[in-house]
């Protein structure tokens, strides 16, 4: 589980096949090599990535060819990433709750700067543009993010990033046209799930409780 507060920023290198580099910028390591070891979890552009073993300023880990499919790690080589380590019990829940697990690639469609920050407009796949709403959180390439407009079928929307933010991560590096990991909002699968099903889960739930049951288990 991550925050969507990115720690430090690096370049991502495909070693052939599923094996990926990660390395970090120099004077940013210290942010985020402290808290990791083998075997850790740490976003990698939004992608939820184990620490497979450390090599100079940065670590290798596997890609599975699902999160090769789903993402953009790996397509261009020396590419700039956004890298956060996975959250601790206690640490600061400042952005929103960020599962790593890519819901599909959008595309920007214009950056325009403005006097407070900038404005950034995205396309969003159908796999994430039904949990797209104004004023909800996502995930891009990692970021924790706020939506400030969108069509009503959430295909694109619009973000503000203040410059903090902007020369912080990767998105200082795009351009219209480049490819972006998108993750939506958990809240929104949810909440999705219990409306699609077709008899409330509670409702389920309480139907299968009977004496019997709970003798079975212990409770009677």
């Amino acid at each position: 589980m991550f925050t969507g507060l990115v720690q430090a920023v690096g370049q991502v290198y495909s070693e052939g096949g599923d094996v990926l580099k990660i390395t970090w910028v120099a004077q940013q390591s210290g942010l985020i090599h402290t808290e990791l070891e083998v075997g850790d979890s740490v976003a990698v552009d939004g992608v939820c990535l184990t620490v497979d073993e450390f090599v100079w300023q940065g670590f290798v880990a596997i890609a599975s060819p699902e999160t090769r499919d789903r993402s953009t790690l790996g397509r261009q080589q020396g590419a700039w990433v956004n890298l956060e380590a996975s959250l601790r019990v206690g640490s600061k829940l400042g952005g929103h709750f960020v599962t790593g697990h890519v819901d599909g690639i959008g595309t920007v469609r214009s950056i325009q700067p403005t006097d407070t920050a900038w404005e950034i407009a995205f396309t969003a796949p159908e796999s994430v543009a039904r949990y797209v709403l104004t004023k909800g959180s996502i995930a891009v390439n990692g970021i924790s993010l706020t939506v400030a407009d969108c069509d009503p079928d959430g295909t694109w929307f619009t973000v503000a990033v203040i410059p903090h933010t902007y020369h912080a991560t990767n998105l200082q590096y795009l351009r219209p046209g480049s490819l972006v990991n998108l993750e939506g909002d958990i809240l929104g699968k949810y909440v999705e799930k219990f409306l699609r099903s077709p008899q409330p889960m509670a409702t389920r739930a309480a139907e299968s409780l009977s004496p019997g049951f709970l003798m079975e288990h212990g409770y009677l």
